[in-house]
């Protein structure tokens, strides 16, 4: 019995340690409509941001390694892109949003001074960052109402918190 409540207490205190190599920056919006977050392992290799024509944002697309993930959002005809360059990421994302409809701007902005900006310079100014220097964009999360993104948030992290390079990153998995 004392072995089951010293693993359960050991179990708690894992669970309650922060990790200290993520964070995350709270939604900016309204926050109406259906609940989306991108997932995918490794750090984003591009971006895709769809806009309703000189308004708001309508969707937003993450590329890890070489798979794109789901549309965040829905896909307009007004579409901007940007591929990222081995070693870049992305460490910055800012920009417009109304607080009673739709995020009108969105900008991302990597450790190489790269930016790719989309949608409208109309409304309450944002910047969304990671509590680490090294840390970048892993994730983004929100809500759309099926017209536009109404709110967006972003989790950053230290892809590789160990500093191994990749040739010992595949012998540890």
């Amino acid at each position: 019995m004392l072995s089951i409540l010293l693993f359960a207490a050991a179990w708690v205190a894992c669970l309650a340690q922060s990790n200290d190599f993520s964070s995350y920056s709270s939604a900016v919006g309204l926050g109406t409509g259906t609940p989306f977050s991108s997932t995918a392992e490794g750090s984003i290799t591009g971006v895709k941001v769809w806009e309703h024509p000189n308004s708001y944002i309508t969707g937003i697309q993450l590329r890890h390694g070489t798979d794109w993930g789901s549309v965040l959002g829905i896909v307009t005809t007004s579409e901007l892109s940007m591929d990222l360059f081995e070693g870049e990421a992305i460490t910055q994302v800012s920009g417009k949003y109304n607080p009673e409809n739709y995020i009108y701007q969105l900008s991302f902005m990597t450790n190489r001074g790269r930016s790719l900006i989309a949608g409208q310079p109309l409304q309450i100014s944002f910047n969304l960052y990671a509590k680490l220097a090294e840390a970048e964009l892993r994730m983004l999360s929100g809500r759309s109402n099926g017209v536009g993104i109404t709110s967006l948030g972003a989790h950053w992290g230290i892809v590789n918190p160990k500093g191994l390079t990749l040739a010992e990153q595949l012998k540890i998995n």
